[in-house]
């Protein structure tokens, strides 16, 4: 298994939502998608809805707080492919796996992919 560093680990823990949620935004609407969308994405992952995930952004929590109050998708284990040059499949830390889960919906939503399969059919 090819996974990722401890320190790596760490940096993606002690990153903040707020600090990336920015450029997610940046890069889909970028390419044509929406704000809207993206939290559709968001949601799907986590179960936050909007409100909540204002309140994270308010408070600043860091990807393990806020992957820690996340209801995770069941379908989450479906995400696959490499992102940061990690494979997601691979990635033994489950923290910096659903980090990059996020990342990745978001990658497939600026890419143009259809929303019920960035959903995994739901």
């Amino acid at each position: 298994m090819s996974t990722t560093t401890p320190e790596h680990d760490a940096r993606v823990a002690q990153l903040t939502f707020a600090s990336v949620y920015p450029h997610y935004i940046t890069k889909v609407e970028k390419k044509g998608r929406t704000k809207a969308e993206l939290h559709q994405v968001i949601e799907w992952l986590t179960g936050f809805d909007d409100a909540k995930l204002q309140e994270l952004i308010d408070e600043k929590a860091s990807f393990k707080t806020f992957f820690e109050k996340a209801n995770l998708n069941p379908k989450a284990h479906l995400i696959k492919g490499v992102i940061c040059g990690y494979r997601i499949e691979d990635i033994e830390t489950q923290l910096t796996r659903e980090a990059r889960y996020l990342d990745k919906l978001v990658d497939e939503l600026a890419r143009g992919r259809k929303m019920e399969k960035i959903l995994r059919g739901d």
